[in-house]
């Protein structure tokens, strides 16, 4: 008899596929508004019903490389009260290409829905 439950992506899959988006996704939230890394995180969480979740080590990785590419640029903040912190804003480079992602994020997400939707007889 054939076993017919599907198995749940691997973890090396689901990694996979967050270092695709990765980029997108925290560009495309900078582009809402300033935020820190663990704000970042936190909310990725949260609007993706804990589907995707970003450590925050390596969501600082990522940080520092976009904003060594000039996409984002990083400030420290302090507030009575509370510790220090980075906020990290979009350049106008990043801005460029978050809305180029999106549009090349939306076209491929389109080509592979009209693969996955079978073909009328």
């Amino acid at each position: 008899m054939t076993n017919t439950t599907t198995k749940p992506p691997t973890h090396r899959t689901d990694r996979e596929r967050k270092k695709g988006t990765a980029d997108l996704l925290v560009l495309t939230l900078l582009a809402e508004q300033d935020r820190h890394g663990y704000e970042l995180a936190k909310v990725i969480e949260q609007r993706s019903d804990g589907l995707l979740i970003f450590h925050v080590a390596s969501l600082y990785t990522l940080l520092y490389r976009l904003e060594g590419r000039g996409l984002i640029r990083g400030r420290w903040v302090e507030k009575p009260g509370t510790r220090r912190r980075r906020f990290y804003s979009l350049t106008s480079e990043g801005r460029v290409s978050v809305e180029r992602q999106r549009r090349d994020w939306r076209q491929f997400v389109l080509a592979v829905d009209r693969i996955l939707e079978p073909e009328p007889a």
